[in-house]
């Protein structure tokens, strides 16, 4: 029980599709969809990690991204 409560919080990235997926490269929706995003003004909540930012750095003109704690 100890070792769950001593476990850092892991840092989150809050990631809203601004644009359109329709007529983009095939990558980057798939891009999109790894997000977990799946319409217009859809946001979710993801795990910052160097995969997740390397998916949000392909695909940036079409997201807002805010930093979470």
């Amino acid at each position: 029980m100890a070792k769950a409560k001593a476990q850092k919080a892991k840092a989150t990235l809050r990631v809203t599709l601004t644009k359109s997926t329709v007529g983009r490269l095939k990558n980057h929706r798939a891009c999109v969809v790894g997000l977990g995003l799946r319409r217009i003004g859809q946001t979710v909540e993801v795990e910052d990690s160097p995969a997740v930012r390397g998916m949000i750095d392909r695909v940036q003109y079409m997201l807002r991204v805010e930093e979470e704690a």
